[in-house]
């Protein structure tokens, strides 16, 4: 069960990814605007590789998201980091969280990479800067996504204790004033 309580704490990283997500489509606009205008020069390629960008990382905070919502939906408990400007939205408290609840909260951020995959693929021009820049990006992140997160999954899901450690509170660990 989520609680508002819970929900109030991440209001502020909500805020932030959501002004984050704007700018990166005010970006995109401008930069379909100047695409289909033919513009060439210092400004389109920076708008360009910045809407990129961007949208990369707009990707990689859905990612987080699709995580978070699937450790509240179902009672997890997560701890928000101390400070704005954080790797991680949330810490994953493993030794007040079950293994059903580790493993929606992995799917989740899964499910949510997919659905940025799907975007990711109906919006990225490859013949443009953005298109380019958004398609590497966000193909190199779904990679290291890969490589660092679906071992734990399938560990933990094939009966492997929880992790601790980088972005999760163990069960010996005061959360979350040791992170931040």
């Amino acid at each position: 069960m989520v609680r508002l309580t819970d929900v109030r704490a991440f209001l502020r990283f909500a805020v932030r990814d959501a002004l984050v997500a704007a700018l990166t489509l005010a970006l995109l606009a401008w930069d379909r605007t100047l695409v289909l205008a033919g513009a060439t020069g210092s400004r389109a390629t920076a708008v360009g590789v910045t809407s990129g960008v961007l949208f990369a990382l707009t990707s990689f905070f859905a990612h987080e998201w699709g995580h978070w919502l699937g450790a509240v939906l179902t009672g997890g408990l997560v701890h928000p980091p101390r400070r704005l400007v954080s790797f991680f939205l949330f810490f994953f408290d493993t030794g007040r969280s079950t293994r059903r609840q580790f493993l929606a909260m992995s799917y989740g951020g899964y499910a949510a990479t997919l659905a940025a995959l799907v975007a990711l693929a109906a919006w990225a021009n490859p013949a443009t800067m953005s298109g380019r820049t958004a398609l590497v990006l966000a193909g190199l992140g779904m990679a290291i996504t890969a490589a660092l997160e679906i071992p734990t999954t399938w560990r933990v899901a094939r009966g492997a204790p929880l992790p601790t450690g980088f972005a999760f509170v163990g069960p010996t660990e005061d959360a979350p004033a040791t992170h931040g």
